[in-house]
């Protein structure tokens, strides 16, 4: 990391939920991580959903300078329209807004997205490599005969969200080590409960592009998947996985990963993206 941070603070900011307290830990442990690394004066988290909220991040802390970096996989609405204009960097009836300004008497630098950043590549694949190497049943399939599928979920309000994956399912496949590197999501076409029509490998498995291990990675996508929802919603109670890997179904044996917040990777991500701003 390039610079002297020491007088900054660092908010990592992030949707949050009502509905599952769970969806903000992989954002709170980044922030507990990186404070523990004291390279910053301060380091907190803000949500939309969940306290403390965003609009109150000029509050959070004391330090003038404030760098901001959305927990999210993509540019979108969230990140272009709804944080740009809670932190005070958007008026309501503009379309553009600034990654720096000041607001409230303290001087707020807006990075990227985590999940634009190029190491997101090497997140993925680690995570399909390491789900079948934890279970290489009946053995261990290559990438060569296995189908790679990343899953997000899709959203006609802003196509941002597809574009990401788009954009990591092109640069895998120019790697050229699985039989096949798709796309598939909950709301758009390719669905992912078509997963097993539209894939020629008997060897699929499945990464969730979500920050989050959230109702839908834990059990809406398991209940895509073919899961019935009663088994899904038992194993959630009972806090066991709600995917047996692997699973089969429709003549293939399917893995499924967890989300990607939990990858060593990104608080290394966060701290180059201040960098980049910073510069």
């Amino acid at each position: 990391m390039v610079g002297d941070f020491s007088q900054d603070a660092l908010i990592l900011v992030a949707h949050g939920s009502t509905e599952n307290a769970s969806s903000s830990e992989p954002t709170r442990a980044m922030a507990e991580f990186i404070r523990e690394q004291s390279i910053f004066s301060e380091v907190v988290c803000a949500f939309k959903l969940e306290e403390p909220q965003i609009e109150k991040v000029t509050d959070l802390v004391n330090s003038r300078r404030v760098f901001v970096v959305p927990v999210t996989i993509s540019e979108g609405r969230f990140t272009q329209e709804v944080i740009p204009f809670d932190l005070g960097l958007r008026f309501k009836d503009e379309l553009n807004y600034s990654r720096a300004g000041t607001v409230r008497g303290k001087e707020l630098i807006y990075c990227k997205p985590v999940g634009t950043h190029s190491l997101m590549t090497d997140i993925i694949i680690d995570k399909a490599v390491d789900v079948v190497r934890r279970y290489p049943f009946p053995h261990e399939p290559q990438p060569s005969e296995t189908t790679l599928i990343i899953a997000g979920h899709g959203t006609q309000q802003n196509t941002n969200s597809r574009k990401a994956i788009e954009v990591q399912v092109e640069l895998i496949r120019a790697r050229d080590e699985y039989a096949e590197v798709q796309p598939a999501f909950m709301e758009e076409i390719p669905l992912i409960s078509d997963c097993y029509e539209v894939t020629q490998s008997r060897y699929i498995v499945i990464v969730p592009f979500f920050i989050s291990g959230g109702l839908h990675t834990v059990e809406d996508i398991p209940v895509l998947l073919g899961e019935p929802a009663a088994r899904v919603k038992e194993r959630l109670e009972s806090n066991q996985p709600t995917w047996r890997n692997p699973t089969e179904r429709k003549g293939k044996l399917l893995w499924y990963t967890d989300s990607i917040g939990n990858a060593p990777q990104l608080p290394d991500i966060i701290l180059d993206l201040v960098s980049e701003s910073a510069g």
